[in-house]
């Protein structure tokens, strides 16, 4: 870590010092507001959060207690997250997208002493008070002129106190699991497991003070905190928030403060994918014909910054200093990462879980192989045993799940590898590849195993398709058949209003796209949904909830 000893580098209150005094009035954090820019510099966050550590120690918050934050993604949830770390307590970020049911169900387990949360959420805040009886104060995030609520604008500290010294064995982060299966899982990330996250990333990308960071992820989810926040303050990189989603906004801030990089999910690549082939087609057939050719003329040369020559307005668009996005949460259809790299954008596809802190794999400048992972972070040892499941070892695994000895036993084999539940292989030059997940595999009458991952990539290669899921569905004889759930894009619903016309036209894609799959691969059963498909706040499709929605419906088309 930049300026940290090891034995420096267990100590949170050492480690933002040492950033503070060597980056100083650089800007760590800010958001764009309705009314400007929100920005802290890293003296001033490690100044803030030393403040509201105070405050909370002043609460008798110790490491005993739990601190929980339910905010969107601001400079302050920083604030509220070195501060709990300095006082000793472990910090248990929250879902903002959960229901008051799931969220009540969390914070029973974990039973947090402390609540931060942002304005917006407030109410929801005070129900889960309410429900949660550990939770004795609620903390807002934002600068709110109310001053009968507390805030870690103005809440003072009644006393100046030793703020608490940690050790790497100690858990950091209690990170309960987005369940795609439906049950939530507490995480608990070691200081350890975070600094192991942060030196072999240091290793891979070169950041420093020149580099800016666009955030779109939540941050409960340990992908954006761990890579999205802490390694790049680490590199004394500069990250920004956005109050909108909105695709001119995101432009406008990357235009602004000269984004180099950005974390993101495959959904967000591919509708970045969509969005830029849509403008070029309403651009009319001179624009049309103009990038099509440059792309053509792009595949053939080896040289990517004359492939950025080629596509200069939309690096210009994209704010002119743009490097890459570094992609992980889900797997990356090798067609929209051949697409961007095409255009002279660098995608750095990588490979993680939660319960390895999270990163285990990645590809990064020099050592970018599309279609895989990456190769494991130093570190980190990787193996593909007999069954072709990906098994893990190293500084980055978990301590364990939060209350569940049981769970934490089951995930580890007898030799101590972590199973990732992932099928994977190496290629001759030691690149990782995932290639399914063992839970999603469909199990034919024949015994024939079809990864429904495998057909999925072909499916999303469609224009038409704004989603495509495949899943095994039970018959009654209890042997699973191929079905494959496609979510049209609008312009086709909009097109076909009449369900057979467009049941038609979905049949007549999927046969095309499917042909050159093993016959047994291919979907015998077609449901059409009009509605997104529901998913994680990483936006990983909740398979589980999506068959239980389609197996009391009749199916549109039997192959």
């Amino acid at each position: 870590m930049i300026g940290l000893s090891k034995k420096e580098s267990n100590n949170p209150l050492l480690f933002m010092e040492k950033k503070a005094k060597l980056f100083q009035d650089s800007i760590a954090v800010g958001i764009k507001e309705e009314d400007g820019w929100n920005k802290f510099t890293f003296a001033q966050l490690e100044a803030f959060s030393k403040k509201i550590a105070n405050y909370l120690i002043d609460l008798q918050i110790d490491s005993k207690d739990k601190v929980s934050i339910l905010s969107e993604s601001k400079p302050e949830w920083s604030v509220a997250l070195f501060a709990s770390v300095l006082a000793g307590a472990v910090t248990v970020p929250l879902d903002i997208k959960l229901t008051v049911y799931e969220l009540t169900n969390i914070l029973t387990d974990c039973n947090p002493k402390v609540l931060f949360t942002s304005k917006a959420l407030y109410n929801i805040a005070l129900e889960l008070k309410n429900n949660v009886g550990s939770i004795e104060h609620i903390i807002l995030v934002d600068n709110e002129n109310n001053t009968t609520i507390p805030s870690i604008y103005n809440v003072q500290a009644k006393n100046k106190h030793n703020l608490k010294d940690r050790s790497l064995l100690e858990t950091a982060l209690i990170i309960y699991t987005s369940g795609t299966t439906g049950f939530a899982k507490g995480v608990q990330t070691t200081f350890g497991n975070i600094l192991s996250q942060l030196e072999s990333l240091e290793l891979r990308y070169d950041l420093n003070q020149d580099d800016s960071f666009l955030s779109i992820l939540p941050m409960n989810h340990l992908f954006e905190l761990t890579v999205g926040l802490l390694a790049i303050l680490n590199s004394g990189s500069s990250i920004y928030y956005s109050s909108s989603l909105n695709p001119k906004d995101l432009l406008e801030i990357m235009k602004a403060k000269n984004i180099t990089y950005m974390i993101v999910v495959p959904a967000f690549l591919k509708l970045l994918k969509s969005s830029i082939l849509n403008e070029v087609n309403k651009s009319g057939n001179i624009t049309k014909i103009s990038f099509n050719s440059a792309f053509m003329l792009a595949k053939c040369l080896p040289f990517r910054s004359v492939r950025k020559l080629l596509f200069k307005k939309i690096h210009d668009k994209f704010g002119g200093k743009f490097k890459a996005y570094i992609s992980g949460g889900a797997p990356l259809d090798t067609a929209i990462a051949d697409f961007f790299d095409t255009m002279g954008i660098n995608i750095y596809q990588g490979y993680g879980m939660t319960e390895t802190s999270p990163v285990i794999s990645v590809n990064s400048p020099g050592k970018n192989k599309l279609g895989s992972v990456g190769k494991p972070i130093d570190g980190v040892r990787v193996k593909v045993d007999k069954n072709g499941e990906i098994c893990v070892k190293g500084p980055n695994i978990m301590k364990g799940y939060y209350n569940r000895p049981d769970l934490t036993t089951e995930i580890f084999d007898k030799e101590g590898w972590l199973r990732t539940g992932d099928i994977g292989r190496f290629d001759e030059d030691g690149y990782l590849y995932v290639t399914g997940r063992i839970k999603n595999l469909i199990v034919l009458s024949g015994g024939k195993k079809v990864h429904p991952e495998e057909v999925e990539i072909e499916l999303e290669r469609s224009n038409i398709f704004k989603e495509a899921c495949v899943l095994g569905i039970k018959k009654k004889n209890n042997n699973e058949e191929v079905c494959a759930v496609i979510v049209p894009n609008e312009e086709l619903i909009e097109k076909y209003s009449d369900d057979k016309q467009l049941e038609a036209i979905i049949k007549k894609e999927v046969n095309a796209l499917v042909k050159l799959l093993a016959a047994y691969k291919r979907p015998t059963k077609i449901y059409i949904k009009k509605e997104e498909l529901p998913k994680t706040s990483t936006r990983k499709v909740k398979r589980r909830e999506l068959v239980g929605s389609i197996l009391p419906l009749k199916y549109f088309s039997d192959y």
